[in-house]
C-alpha cells in the first residue's frame, strides 16, 4: 500500500484504513484534524515534477468548482510522500455506504428494486447533466458502479458521482487488468480513443442494465473479444427478458442509451434524464418480488476487498449506542448507513431512523 494505517499526513490527515484501489489510485478513509472523516485518493505512480502532478489533478480542480449535490465534493489536492515516493493526491467527502457495486451485490439473489435502480440513475443523470452543460463539457469517461457512491440523507437515497476524468489516458487494451467488468461500461468508440457526453451515456445505460438484470448488456468473453469489437456484434437482449418488472418504456430508454453509434444515443445526460423523469413504475408488476435467474451477482468479479466483516447486527447495535450521545450522531449515522447498504433487508426497519439522524434528530 502507498500509505500505512495510523500515519498522519501533513499534520492534518490521520490514515484510518484502506478502502480500495482502481487502475489509477488507492483510496483511504482519513480523519481530518478539524473536519472529520474524508477520503484521500493517492495516485499510484510517483511524479517527478509539479507540472505532472497538476496535470493529473486537473479534473479534481474542475470538480471542486462544480458544486452539485450529486457530484462528489473535492476539498484539497496536492503532493505527499508515500512508500514509493512523492505522489499526487486529492481529498473528497466520505460516503459511508460505499459504492454502487457494493449496494448491488448486497441484494444477492434479488434484483435491485426497480424504483431504487431508476432513482439511482436519475440522480446520476442529474449530476452529469450539470457537468455536460459546461463550456466545454466536462466528460466523466469512466461511469461504472465503482464510481457511483450510495449514501443517505434526510430524503432517502443520495447518489454522488466520483472519479471524473481519471480514465482519460488509459490504454483500452489494459482495462481487463484493472477492475473486472470495466470494459463492459465502455462504448465501441472507446477503442478509437473518442470521448464525448454520449460515451458517458453508454456507461449510464450499462449500469442501469446491470442493476435491472444482474447482467452486462454486452458481455466481454476475452481481451480479444473486446479489442476486435466482437462483443458488440452480439444483439442486445431486452432487459424485460430477464426482469418482468421492466416495461417497454425502460427497454426503450436502455436501447437508446446503448446504441452502438454515438450519434444514435442520447446526446447527453440531460436528454436521458428527460425520459427517466417521465417514467413511472408499473405498480402491478412491483407487487411481486422477482429474483435473478442465475441467483447470483456474477456479472462482475469482485474488484476490491470488503472493508470489514462486521455483521449487520453488530453495526446496528454499535450505531444505536453511539446515537445516545448527540455529539456522536454523525458517526452513528455513518455506521448505520454501512449496514443498510450492505444488508438491504434492514432498510425497511431502520431507514426512517437514519433519515432522522441525518437531520440531527434522536428519538
Amino acid at each position: 500500500m502507498l500509505l500505512d494505517e495510523g500515519k498522519v499526513v501533513h499534520n492534518v490527515y490521520e490514515i484510518e484504513r484502506f478502502l480500495g484501489e482502481g487502475a489509477f489510485a488507492e483510496a483511504y478513509r482519513v480523519k481530518h484534524k478539524f473536519l472529520g472523516r474524508q477520503v484521500i485518493k493517492v495516485f499510484k505512480t510517483p511524479s517527478n515534477s509539479t507540472e505532472e502532478i497538476e496535470q493529473k489533478l486537473s479534473e479534481a480542480i474542475i470538480l471542486s468548482r462544480i458544486g452539485h449535490p450529486n457530484i462528489i465534493r473535492v476539498f484539497d489536492a496536492g503532493i505527499l510522500e508515500t512508500n514509493i515516493g512523492q505522489c499526487g493526491y486529492f481529498t473528497m467527502e466520505y460516503v459511508a455506504g460505499g459504492n454502487l457495486e457494493t449496494f448491488w451485490r448486497s441484494h444477492k439473489a434479488n434484483f435491485v428494486p426497480i424504483h431504487d435502480a431508476v432513482e439511482i440513475i436519475r440522480q446520476v443523470c442529474t449530476g452529469l447533466a450539470v457537468a455536460h452543460a459546461g463550456k466545454p463539457p466536462i466528460i466523466h469517461r469512466d461511469i461504472k458502479p465503482q464510481n457511483i457512491l450510495v449514501g443517505y440523507d434526510a430524503g432517502g437515497l443520495w447518489i454522488r458521482i466520483a472519479d471524473f476524468g481519471l480514465a482519460k489516458k488509459v490504454n483500452p487494451l489494459t482495462l481487463l487488468a484493472s477492475a473486472a467488468g470495466t470494459p463492459a461500461f465502455k462504448p465501441p468508440e472507446f477503442l478509437l480513443n473518442v470521448d464525448s457526453c454520449a460515451a458517458d451515456v453508454w456507461g449510464i445505460g450499462a449500469t442501469l442494465y446491470l442493476l435491472l438484470t444482474d447482467r452486462l448488456p454486452f458481455p466481454i468473453l476475452s481481451l480479444v473479444d473486446f479489442s476486435n469489437g466482437n462483443c458488440w456484434k452480439r444483439p442486445l437482449v431486452a432487459a424485460s427478458h430477464f426482469n418482468a418488472q421492466v416495461d417497454s418504456a425502460l427497454d426503450s430508454i436502455l436501447s437508446k442509451a446503448l446504441q452502438l453509434k454515438s450519434g444514435d444515443r442520447y446526446h447527453d445526460a440531460k436528454e436521458m434524464l428527460g425520459d427517466l423523469a417521465e417514467w413511472e413504475p408499473p405498480s402491478e408488476r412491483l407487487k411481486k418480488e422477482r429474483r435473478s435467474v442465475d441467483r447470483s451477482k456474477s456479472a462482475l468479479e469482485s474488484s476490491s476487498p470488503q472493508s470489514d466483516e462486521v455483521s449487520a447486527e453488530e453495526r446496528v447495535e454499535k450505531a444505536l449506542k453511539l446515537a445516545k450521545d448527540a455529539s456522536k450522531l454523525t458517526e452513528a449515522a455513518d455506521i448505520l448507513e454501512e449496514a443498510l447498504n450492505k444488508h438491504p433487508e434492514l432498510r425497511e426497519k431502520y431507514e426512517y431512523q437514519l433519515r432522522l439522524w441525518r437531520r440531527g434528530i434522536v428519538i
